[in-house]
């Protein structure tokens, strides 16, 4: 989030990075498909035309996110803090010209003249008609001489104006001239005389605004009880969307406290980043609730909510957990509170910095514009990621769920005790966030399984430190301010120094965190020195075309400092571990013993954030060592090598047949995590074969015994030791058409229609519920249909609406799509998911850009502009590799010209 300015601290802003999901539709016969060169330049013509959707889409994007992120910076709300704001503010102004020294409105980020310290606020909530009226009387101090109040504001009706000075005058300061300057999204007050520095001054502003159907800001949701509509309004700020519910300095470096009031019908109940401390009621049967103050935060973390849900709580930790009656009724939020006690108590004892507010509330919504938001005290959950029948969800459901869960609760001390300065610095809260999802889930999970599919750790330090009284020196040293990635480097130095050690984390972290990707180790042995290899390091990019014709997206001078593991090993031994920096592009170092049968293994467990390639007799080595005895080698490092020799094939680096042969040996596999990379690469590579001559041979070879997937499918022993293997195993069949996988969903489908009993486990039901729509008629459509209609359990409504997607009749795709925006049985919030899911169907991807394009009026009023961008570049991959296919496919003169288009295009997207 945020734009790159050169005012920024410490460098460059981050890019999102997008997260491969694919679904495999299970595949009932080959479909064979000729084509003409009509049909190409057809497809040609289509693509064009997507390209310049795409661009439009992408460039209202960006106006969208520079207008959020235009109004950002800040100020700081202790002394640590400020000399960040000054070096920021300062190198920002330098640069300005006269024109807009006068005109601050116009500026990206606000003036640095002021400071808030406390906002009241107010507020008087109508979901009568959907609209809100307060008033917001904000506390400040003047750090430089001004005339000009310059706040946000968005989408409000300002009413009145009033400011005060803290002096001994009475009255209200005089107003020279207000208004609204929409493209910064700022609301501006000129002062008939300046303020002075150092000086307190107040500002009330009264307005009104419109509780809207867009999901951000302060925003409406709605729910069905026992037939009836019912309605909530929640709030949603981060990253910029304070503004649309109140006047504010809306920027993470302004912190302040706030003190919330609420007041609404009594019919309704209202909650708040902190607990009720007083309510009040009407004679005409309203009534106030008045909120504690908070402690400094920013302002994208406040939160209020009205509604009529009831609650679980942990009474004993102040723990409550809010949903619809109906779901609190059944017992679907009691896992999610389970954990949450849980977890407060970890991260307590793990950063020694207790949680420190009084309560902390976890809230479900109906539909939200992300899996859940971090307030702090106050956590916004989508019902789908916090709500879980245990009876009906499967094994990856409640995964996916811990995972949310843990990274929220992270964020209350990374993220809302200690905020990220600016949105370049956004990983400081992320990042941890990410990190603890899979350390604390092995700790709810404990079965070894979450730890492994952790591939992707902190990368290590050269010493080993205590990294949790790191993390608490940065904690207490910055709770309630601002931090920047320099002064978490700073506390791990800081460790280092104190046992000695003189090793500046900066330098180390920086190549990590400020070069574009991450590194390709090659390690070979040198035949020149004995027991000797040779380690290179290049940046890792995928496209190797693109290495020649783009060579700006290759940077041969970007060098890590990578901790690079490697042990020698051979048919009954490996070594332990040895630890390498490497620094340069290439070195020579010293190993163990080497000789002609001995294996090298990098990157131990996966514990570095880059991938390792060999020589291709230590790749054969390490093939002949898993056919013979895989456990020489561990679980993870299987993994880790079935990840890395089929991305390193993809990205040229190695032939193709490299990592065919190596999964070879899966026959034997009784793990999950080595069969969950392959799977994984086998489905990239599933779309790239996806309706050519070749397809069929790769599945072919895939569902064969020698493969060993049908033999593992009769479900041994084995298989049945743990549900994860079972379920990867049975997704991969099906997906590449194995007949027994298929019969068995379907003799599992017709028995839940005959019996009206779902005997299905759950933790396979999805794989099961798609091959049977996939495979069997239309009845079966519209009896998974009737069954999303009638089941109250979200897990369950998901699954099922999913499968829905599965099928391979064009009318009943259609149907769905339709049905999605027109139904009320469809939740908005599964609109989008519908026409995802729709086009990742290999027969509904037209239909889907066909729906997306006719509808995009509907749906960008209702939906976050960055999910329907989403849709695009998802339909836009699936696009180009259609035509890709139908290129190669059809021949002829145009051919080559339209392959190297395609491969321009797929590089820009």
């Amino acid at each position: 989030i945020g734009i790159e300015d050169a005012s920024m601290r410490n460098g460059r802003t981050l890019s999102d990075q997008w997260a491969d999901s694919v679904v495999v539709r299970p595949r009932t016969t080959e479909q064979h498909i000729t084509v003409n060169k009509r049909l190409v330049l057809g497809f040609a013509i289509s693509i064009l035309t997507l390209i310049v959707v795409t661009a439009i889409a992408i460039t209202l994007s960006v106006s969208f996110e520079r207008c959020a992120a235009e109004s950002s910076g800040g100020l700081a709300a202790n002394g640590s803090s400020n000399s960040k704001w000054k070096k920021s503010r300062d190198g920002n102004i330098s640069h300005r010209d006269s024109e807009d020294e006068q005109q601050p409105w116009r500026h990206l980020r606000l003036p640095a003249t002021l400071r808030p310290r406390h906002y009241d606020l107010p507020l008087s909530v109508y979901m009568e008609n959907f609209t809100f009226s307060g008033e917001v009387n904000i506390e400040f101090e003047c750090v430089y001489s001004t005339k000009l109040i310059v706040m946000h504001t968005d989408r409000l009706e300002v009413e009145k104006v009033l400011v005060y000075s803290d002096s001994k005058k009475a009255g209200a300061m005089r107003i020279q001239r207000r208004f609204h300057y929409q493209p910064k999204q700022v609301y501006v007050i000129a002062l008939h005389r300046e303020m002075k520095p150092l000086r307190t001054y107040k500002i009330n502003i009264t307005f009104h605004a419109l509780i809207e159907h867009e999901l951000l800001g302060f925003f409406r949701s709605s729910y069905v009880l026992n037939g009836e509509r019912r309605f909530l309004a929640v709030t949603q700020f981060s990253p910029t969307h304070a503004r649309k519910a109140f006047p504010c300095f809306d920027e993470p470096i302004y912190k302040a406290t706030f003190r919330v009031s609420l007041k609404h019908e009594s019919s309704y109940q209202s909650l708040s980043n902190m607990p009720v401390e007083a309510s009040t009621s009407d004679e005409d049967g309203w009534v106030t609730n008045h909120f504690s103050r908070t402690p400094r935060m920013s302002t994208y973390y406040l939160a209020w909510a009205v509604c009529n849900f009831t609650y679980r709580e942990a009474v004993a930790d102040n723990i409550r957990l809010y949903a619809r009656p109906d779901a609190i009724q059944s017992g679907s939020g009691d896992y999610a509170l389970h954990i949450t006690k849980r977890l407060l108590q970890f991260y307590q004892d793990y950063f020694k910095v207790k949680y420190y507010l009084p309560k902390l509330d976890l809230l479900a919504v109906p539909k939200h514009p992300y899996a859940a938001m971090e307030n702090w005290g106050l956590s916004v959950f989508v019902e789908q990621k916090i709500l879980l029948d245990p009876d009906v969800s499967s094994f990856s459901y409640q995964m996916e769920l811990t995972m949310v869960v843990v990274h929220e609760i992270c964020h209350q001390w990374f993220g809302d005790l200690v905020t990220p300065v600016w949105w370049e610095d956004f990983w400081l809260k992320e990042g941890f966030a990410h990190y603890f999802e899979y350390i604390r889930a092995e700790f709810l999970f404990p079965k070894g399984l979450v730890m492994l599919l952790l591939q992707v750790q902190l990368i290590s330090l050269p010493i080993l430190i205590s990294v949790s009284v790191c993390l608490q020196d940065y904690l207490m040293t910055h709770m309630y301010g601002n931090a920047a990635r320099d002064d978490l480097w700073n506390k791990f130095s800081e460790a280092m120094q104190r046992e000695g050690k003189d090793i500046n984390i900066t330098q180390v972290m920086d190549r990590w965190t400020l070069q574009m990707g991450y590194p390709v180790v090659t390690i070979s042995k040198n035949d020149s020195l004995d027991n000797s290899v040779t380690i290179s390091q290049e940046h890792f990019i995928y496209d190797t075309d693109a290495k020649i014709q783009n060579p700006e997206l290759f940077n041969k001078s970007f060098k890590w400092q990578i901790p690079l593991t490697l042990a020698v090993g051979n048919s009954s031994y490996i070594s332990t571990e040895t630890i390498i920096w490497v620094s340069n592009k290439t070195e020579t170092h010293r190993v163990g013993h080497v000789d002609g049968e001995t294996w090298l293994l990098g990157n131990i467990n996966q514990t570095g954030y880059f991938r390792v390639n060999y020589d291709l007799h230590n790749w054969r080595l390490l093939i002949q060592q898993l056919m013979s005895n895989p456990t020489i080698i561990s679980v993870g490092n299987r993994a880790g090598l079935i990840d890395d020799v089929f991305n390193l094939a993809r990205a040229g680096y190695l032939p193709q047949n490299v990592p065919l042969q190596m999964i070879l040996y899966l026959a034997q596999e009784t793990e999950f995590l080595p069969w969950h990379a392959a799977s994984r690469a086998l489905y990239q590579l599933d779309k790239l074969l996806d309706r050519t001559e070749d397809h069929s041979l790769f599945s072919v070879s895939l569902i064969s015994d020698q493969f060993g997937v049908c033999c593992i499918l009769t479900l041994t022993s084995a298989i049945r030791k743990t549900q994860e293997l079972q379920r990867e195993v049975m997704m991969l069949a099906c997906s590449f058409g194995n007949k027994h996988c298929h019969r068995q969903a379907v003799s599992l489908i017709s028995d839940w229609i005959s019996s009206n009993k779902n005997r299905i486990p759950p933790n396979v039901r999805d794989i099961v519920y798609c091959t049977g729509v996939s495979l069997m008629d239309e009845d079966v459509w519209e009896f998974i249909w009737m069954k999303f209609h009638s089941s109250t359990a979200i897990s369950e409504k998901k699954v099922l609406l999913e499968a829905l997607t599965c099928s391979d009749n064009i009318f009943l795709l259609n149907r769905l799509l339709n049905l999605s925006l027109t139904s009320d049985l469809v939740p908005d919030q599964d609109v989008i998911d519908v026409i995802i899911h729709v086009g990742r169907n290999p027969l509904g991807r037209h239909l889907a850009w066909r729906y997306f394009r006719e509808k995009w009026d509907i749906l960008n009023s209702r939906h976050n502009i960055m999910k329907l961008l989403m849709i695009i570049l998802i339909i836009s991959v699936f696009y180009l590799l259609l035509l890709k296919e139908f290129i190669l496919t059809s021949g002829g003169e145009s051919a080559p010209a339209f392959a190297r288009a395609v491969e321009i295009v797929q590089a820009n997207v």
